[in-house]
């Protein structure tokens, strides 16, 4: 019998390419609607971030347009010289946007109205007859799909038979041990633990793993330091230093913090 599984893009880049940081800069846009003004205008935040170092931008679309716009999305797919990381929810109306802006990367993402920021992974195994065809349709407009999950071997695996190319793990309950107890917590290790495990069994399934969530200058170097993740997601841990240092120089700040941790220095 004819294994009929769409096959995801093999990840052919070697463990110890330098590691990659996308800037999440939709809190910008959150000061901005603060007092539904112009500015602090996330374009502007974009190209900064790019000056800084940024090897990607990332902004979530979300349904209620709580932060980022339409035209935040159009004008920054004009303008942003990296990727463009589309985070959206799997629905018609957001894969009809990622065709038309075409980002580098659309990543699919729980997304829930009364949350203040997504709270955890995709139920990409649960989800799957309202997924696949929304993946195909992305993958057939030349856009890479990413799915945001959690660092469990049945959603990865779900995410592989689905066609996603891009495995972006929560790293949510490692910050939180992080927070809670110190780094040298056994909860901040186990987490890590599950997190280093989800990227050999991505890597092995041929996909990308990229990661976030939570993360900031204290508990990064825990996930940039594992063997095999190839870009990490950082939003607000980077807008909050930018209030004090400047955007140009957090981004720089956080990816000199993650280059050292990800080379062992």
């Amino acid at each position: 019998m004819t294994d009929s599984r769409p096959v995801a893009r093999k990840d052919d880049v070697p463990i110890g390419t330098p590691i990659e940081l996308g800037v999440n800069i939709d809190h910008v846009a959150t000061v901005r609607q603060a007092r539904r003004g112009h500015e602090p205008d996330p374009v502007w935040a974009a190209v900064e971030a790019e000056l800084g170092g940024a090897d990607g931008i990332t902004v979530h679309l979300r349904e209620d347009r709580r932060h980022i716009n339409d035209d935040d999305v159009r004008r920054l797919r004009d303008i942003v010289q990296v990727k463009l990381n589309l985070e959206m929810a799997a629905t018609d109306e957001m894969v009809a946007i990622a065709l038309r802006v075409r980002p580098e990367t659309a990543m699919l993402v729980p997304e829930g109205r009364n949350e203040v920021t997504t709270e955890g992974g995709l139920d990409v195994r649960g989800q799957r007859a309202t997924l696949a065809p929304k993946i195909r349709a992305l993958r057939d407009g030349g856009i890479r799909v990413s799915v945001f999950i959690d660092a469990d071997p049945a959603q990865i695996e779900a995410a592989r038979d689905l066609g996603a190319q891009v495995c972006e793990i929560h790293t949510g309950p490692y910050a939180h041990a992080f927070r809670a107890q110190g780094r040298d917590a056994d909860a901040a290790a186990a987490e890590r633990a599950k997190v280093a495990a989800a990227v050999a069994l991505v890597r092995s399934l041929g996909m990308r793993f990229n990661a976030g969530h939570g993360l900031n200058y204290v508990n990064v170097g825990g996930i940039a330091s594992i063997p095999g993740v190839r870009e990490l997601h950082i939003g607000h841990a980077i807008v909050s230093r930018a209030v004090f240092v400047g955007l140009r120089n957090a981004v720089t700040e956080m990816k000199r913090l993650m280059r050292e941790a990800s080379a062992g220095t």
